[in-house]
Parts: structure tokens; sequence; C-alpha cells
């Protein structure tokens, strides 16, 4: 009796260890000196699994809104039943019916099980969403002293990383960052004010935010204010000043009138009557 694969050579007699090249259909012939039987083999090689790249890449990259499925495929004979489970989670694999959401992302470790065995692969998926969750901060604040400098911050989610685009008012003043998500303002005036918004863009969409920016003159008009205050208030002082040093110079010290009103050195010499009686105010002239 001999046997060999159908269309190769016959195999010699003797044990050898099976490898999965024995599997096909053999042609196995009995022959004696009366005649000969043929009759066909087919052999099927059984062996544990093993999961490759090819049909399991060990990086997906799945987009938020699209139906989630971790689909992943082995060899193995009998064919191996493949069950994936995201790590640190104590929860079946996503199913294929919901769509792809953010908490999608992770690590996914991805076995394969028959009866002769099993294999193990981690899987990294990556979910990529459009730009959300804008934000705009104004650092100091949002109400800006006139000639104070601000800045105001752009901030979204979004993967890939958006891009960053400004509509604000136009003004000289205004000083881009390298990756365009602030934007400096130094010696703030009046053209500051106004709405600033922010658009974040990526590949899969995009959204914008927008805040208020105001520019409180008060504080130079409260200056101003005072500065004309503090000029009429010198003024004033000044009169006010003058009028005391020119009632006191009439006043101070102690005169003979009698003496002052017929002296050459008299410059000044006021009469006039209250209910007291009669009141002299006279001023000297230096000698």
């Amino acid at each position: 009796t001999r046997c060999a694969r159908d269309g190769s050579a016959t195999r010699p007699r003797g044990s050898r260890a099976v490898s999965r090249a024995d599997a096909g259909r053999y042609v196995c012939r009995a022959t004696n000196k009366h005649g000969s039987a043929v009759r066909s083999v087919i052999v099927t090689v059984e062996y544990e699994p093993s999961i490759g790249e090819t049909g399991c890449p060990a990086r997906r990259l799945w987009v938020e809104g699209t139906p989630a499925e971790l689909a992943c495929d082995a060899s193995g004979n009998p064919p191996p039943h493949v069950a994936c489970a995201k790590l640190g989670d104590n929860q079946d694999p996503p199913p294929a019916s919901p769509n792809v959401t953010r908490a999608h992302a992770g690590t996914y470790e991805c076995r394969a099980t028959n009866t002769h065995g099993s294999a193990l692969r981690n899987v990294t998926v990556a979910v990529e969403y459009s730009p959300a969750a804008v934000s705009l901060r104004v650092l100091p604040s949002a109400n800006v002293s006139r000639g104070a400098s601000f800045s105001v911050e752009c901030r979204a989610e979004g993967l890939p990383t958006p891009t960053y685009g400004w509509v604000l008012p136009p003004a000289p003043n205004l000083r881009f960052a390298a990756d365009n998500r602030t934007v400096a303002i130094a010696g703030a005036a009046a053209a500051n004010r106004g709405l600033y918004t922010c658009t974040a863009t990526n590949r899969h969409g995009r959204r914008a935010g927008s805040v208020m920016v105001r520019v409180d003159e008060s504080r130079l008009v409260l200056l101003a204010s005072l500065g004309s205050l503090g000029a009429v208030t010198a003024v004033g002082l000044a009169a006010a000043g003058g009028y005391y040093l020119k009632s006191t110079a009439c006043k101070k010290g102690e005169y003979n009138v009698r003496d002052a009103e017929g002296s050459s050195e008299a410059a000044c010499l006021h009469r006039q009557r209250h209910d007291r009686g009669e009141v002299y105010g006279i001023q000297l002239t230096q000698p």
C-alpha cells in the first residue's frame, strides 16, 4: 500500500511531526499479484489559533458618529472564536450597532480561542472627532481699562488638533501667537472693544465661540475730571491765598492809626463802620 498527496510523489512510510502543509487529498493504492485497489483520503490538520497584523491591525482609527465595530480575524483549525474587550473596562466590547463616541478610544485585548489553545493581540483605537467645547478666555478681564494690555485665548477639543481663525474688531495693535490660539493687545483703545470670535477647524468640521470685550474709559474721564477740578481748585486757592495775604497784610501788627495816616510810608488806609465802631486797615510800603 502506498499513499501520496494527489499530484505529488509517494511519501515514504514512517511517522513524523505533522505540519499544516500535510493537509490535503491523498490517493492510496493497495497492490498484490492479483491486482490493485485505489481509495482517496482527505487529511485535515488542526492547530491552535494565531492572530497576525494582516487580519488584525494593531492600530485602528475610528471617526465619531460612524458605526462602532472592532473586527479581528485569526487563523486556526477549528476556526477560532475571537472576542475583544477594552482594557480596564469590565464590560463587553463595543457592539456594532451604536455609533462611535470618544469613550471608545483606548486599548483593546483581542483573544482568539479554539480547542487547541488561544492567542492574544492588543489593538489601540483612536477616535477622531470634529472640534467641540470651544471656549474663549480674556486675561486679565473682559472689562479692560483704556491703555491697559489684555489677551484673548481660544481653546477647543478635537482630533486631529484643530487650527484656529479669528474675526475681531480691526485694530493695529494686535499680535497673534505662533499657533494662532491667542491674540494679544497692547494699549487698549476704543477700536479694541467689540465681539471676538474664534473658529476651530479640522477635517471633520468646525465650531466657533465668541466673547465680548469692553474698553472702559471711565477711569480716563475721571482722571481728566480730577485734573480739571485740580486746576480750578489751584486757581481758587491762589485767589483765596492772595485775598488772605492781602487781608492779613492790612491787619497784621499794631499801628498808631493817627500817626500812620499822616505818614509818608502809608500805602493804604481804609476806614469802615461796623456795629462795634470804626475799624481801620492799613498796609505799609517797604522801607
